[in-house]
Order: C-alpha cells, then structure tokens, then sequence
C-alpha cells in the first residue's frame, strides 16, 4: 500500500505485511511494549509488539493505516492486531487492537500486558 501523506516532507508510506491475510504466526502471543511485558509477573510472552517492530525497523500501523490496509483486502478475519495506541491510552494500561469481522473494522482496548495466540501486529516502512 503506498499512501501520499500530510505535511511538508509530503513523505510516502508503503505498508510492510507479508501477503498475509491473517497476523503472521511468528508475531503474535506478545503484548504491546516492554513496559507492558516487563509489568507481568508470571507467563511473560517472548517480546513485545514494539520490540519487535522497532527490530524490525518498522513501526506499528495506525489506525487510519490498519483501515487503508483493509481496502487492500480483508486482513484479520480470523487474528487481530496490535495497533499504535494514543499515549494517554497508554499511561493508563491500556493499548488498542483491531481486527476485520463482519465487513467492517473494529478497533478495542485491552490491557496492554495482556497477550493472546491469534493477536500479532502488522507494520508499516517509510521511504
């Protein structure tokens, strides 16, 4: 997906996701970011959605990212996705997450510690 953006660099973005139509296996069972991972005291995941992005060299998709990418094609209709979350959604516990169910995208809230086997996340390269 490549997407004109706002603003004065006029950069564009070209969404990263394997041809993939549900969140790839090797992303998912992890929660949202470190302070997330490193909040949980038993049965922590392997890493977090934004350590794995930022190694990677990618970051999380928007929403408005997640919805471009939905025009594409229907994504995670059977998975979700981690998406980036406000900060003060953020300083609160929380972490937003989006899937494809019935024609339409939802977008949620969950703890951001928390972690599931059909939750990953996608990820967006600028250049």
């Amino acid at each position: 997906m490549v997407a004109p953006r706002n603003g004065k660099n006029r950069r564009r973005t070209r969404c990263c996701t394997p041809n993939s139509a549900e969140s790839p296996k090797g992303r998912r069972s992890i929660c949202y970011d470190q302070e997330a991972l490193d909040s949980r005291k038993e049965h922590k995941p392997a890493t977090s959605a934004i350590e794995m992005a930022l190694e990677m060299g990618i970051e999380l998709l928007s929403e408005e990212n997640y919805r471009e990418l939905q025009q594409l094609g229907n994504f995670d209709s059977k998975t979700s996705s981690w998406i980036k979350t406000p900060p003060e959604i953020r300083k609160l516990g929380g972490a937003l997450f989006a899937d494809f169910r019935y024609n339409t995208v939802f977008v949620y809230h969950n703890g951001a510690e928390s972690y599931y086997a059909a939750r990953g996340f996608r990820g967006l390269l600028r250049v």
